[in-house]
């Protein structure tokens, strides 16, 4: 309780001093907790900004070309106005069939073709009510069977329910299909004209703000799509992103940190190296891409190399100003007991700055990330980029969203792990307790030892 109550009368905002850890964690699961309860708010709260409906029953219209089908989303002026000409367009059907030509001069067969569409109308919110599988939109005979349950009062469409316009309109039609075949029949189906159904609609966020529940299974759904015909599945997709961003970032540090440490240890290297270096690192490397692809061909090379150039000019000045920030107590310490330049490199300058130059390839690592995307649309487009540019350009954004989220997740934990490798790799370090203190830390070092007690353990017995 002590602990409590001495935790609680810790300030919450004061400079430059660490929270406590509870209070830390707190506020860590509001940071990514607060944007999601935003975007929940935003999609589901009928009070909040919802400018479009998304259509759950549609039909067609004779006096358009459009056709909109259950999940397009309307506006919300547009809506009462489909619903207005469909009604109307029932009610002159309904003056038709009281005339002396019920088809109004049209082949049976085309009359036939026009309600079997009618029919599967209803097939979305079947599917949605668990009442048909995914792959049964087109089932005639099921969704037949589906409208008499509905239309007798069998059965009861709940989520999403049917209005109850709607439900007379299915009482109507299946008095006249009924009336002809009581079981489906494709020959045999009717041939004169059904009226249509209502459409019916929910208050939704345009299609490029698609709900959290949304992308979530959309999410899940392409990871389960298998590679077949060329495409790569998702996991495909993800292995090559990786390749791209480490190829680059790898070969960016390779050649950038020795250059970076040389430049901040030795002036001369400092001027002849870091003023190009400095303007270069202004010229947008996307503009190099069109060379990249004539050098290196279309393939992963010019994507690496892409990435290698965004990275490589920041990381050679960010080292060197990291190399330049080393204690000159070490250097003069060092010099005074007889070390040579070269050893003031190798066994001072090196050793001295690799918490913080570890540090800097962190931060760098997430700068490549950046360069991802546009690095995949160079020469041939590959990868996670293309399939968010090919979703996008038929704006199926609830497929972009889980795959924009999952780069995120895999730089954000690719950087939490390599923060939590550098406290096991540098104990001497601010880092090192929190690491060795780590759950995760405790219960990979808890193994080993485990393992050695459970084998000590059993030597005697087998003796």
């Amino acid at each position: 309780m002590s602990g409590l109550g001495k935790d609680a009368r810790e300030p919450w905002f004061a400079v430059r001093r660490e929270l406590s850890p509870k209070r830390a964690t707190v506020l860590t699961v509001i940071s990514f907790a607060l944007p999601l309860l935003i975007w929940s708010a935003v999609s589901y709260l009928p009070f909040l900004w919802h400018p479009d409906v998304q259509l759950q029953l549609s039909a067609h219209r004779k006096d358009v070309a459009t056709v909109y089908v259950a999940g397009d989303r309307v506006s919300k002026g547009f809506f009462p106005e489909f619903q207005s000409a469909v009604r109307k367009q029932n009610e002159e059907l309904k003056e038709q069939l009281a005339s002396e030509d019920p088809l109004d001069g049209a082949s049976e067969s085309s009359v036939r073709r026009a309600n079997k569409k009618v029919l599967r109308h209803l097939a979305p919110l079947l599917i949605k009510n668990r009442w048909l599988k995914d792959d049964q939109n087109t089932d005639d005979e099921a969704i037949y069977h589906a409208w008499g349950e509905i239309a007798s009062g069998e059965n009861t469409l709940k989520r999403p329910a049917l209005s109850e316009e709607n439900i007379a309109i299915v009482q109507e039609n299946w008095k006249a299909m009924s009336a002809i075949a009581p079981n489906y029949d494709s020959d045999l189906f009717i041939s004169v004209p059904l009226f249509s159904l209502v459409p019916q609609g929910k208050a939704s966020n345009p299609d490029y703000l698609p709900a959290p529940d949304r992308v979530l299974m959309t999410g899940v759904k392409i990871f389960n799509i298998p590679a077949e015909g060329g495409r790569p599945s998702m996991i495909q997709r993800v292995g090559h992103s990786l390749q791209i961003v480490f190829g680059g970032f790898l070969l960016a540090a390779l050649v950038g940190v020795p250059i970076g440490v040389v430049c901040g240890t030795y002036p001369f290297f400092s001027r002849l190296i870091e003023p190009f270096t400095d303007f270069f690192r202004y010229m947008p490397a996307p503009t190099f891409s069109t060379l990249l692809v004539a050098i290196f061909l279309a393939n992963d090379a010019p994507k690496i190399a892409l990435v290698f150039i965004g990275t490589f000019f920041q990381l050679v000045l960010v080292v060197s100003n990291t190399t330049r920030r080393l204690d000159m107590p070490l250097l003069e310490a060092a010099q005074t007991l007889g070390a040579s330049q070269r050893q003031l490199l190798a066994k001072v300058v090196v050793p001295g700055i690799l918490p913080s130059l570890y540090d800097d390839l962190r931060i760098l690592l997430g700068w490549a990330w950046t360069w991802l995307v546009i690095a995949e649309l160079v020469g041939v487009k590959s990868g996670l980029t293309e399939f968010i540019e090919t979703q996008g350009r038929f704006r199926n954004f609830d497929l972009v969203f889980p795959v924009i989220i999952l780069i995120g997740l895999i730089g954000f934990f690719t950087d939490q792990i390599l923060s939590l490798v550098k406290g096991l790799v540098f104990p001497y370090t601010d880092d090192g307790p929190k690491a060795s203190s780590h759950p995760i830390v405790k219960t990979v070092l808890f193994i080993p030892r485990l393992i050695k007690r459970l084998i000590s353990k059993s030597q005697p017995d087998a003796a």
